[in-house]
């Protein structure tokens, strides 16, 4: 039986990890974004995300 183990080459997998520390990063900055936008709407930041899961509900029973 061959032993396929170690076939991903050391590019490959810098890639994957550069990829994943790039969508962390840009989840942070999201994170950041919308924290701010909460801090301005206070209170009515949950009715906000309420509408928008709303919005989504409707759309994928093709109501909107």
């Amino acid at each position: 039986m061959a032993d396929t183990r170690g076939e991903l080459e050391v590019e490959t997998l810098l890639k994957i990890v550069l990829g994943l520390v790039a969508v962390l990063l840009v989840l942070e900055i999201v994170q950041a974004v919308l924290g701010s936008i909460a801090g301005l709407l206070g209170p009515f930041f949950i009715l906000v995300q309420l509408a928008i899961a709303v919005l989504i509900v409707l759309w994928l029973l093709d109501r909107l």
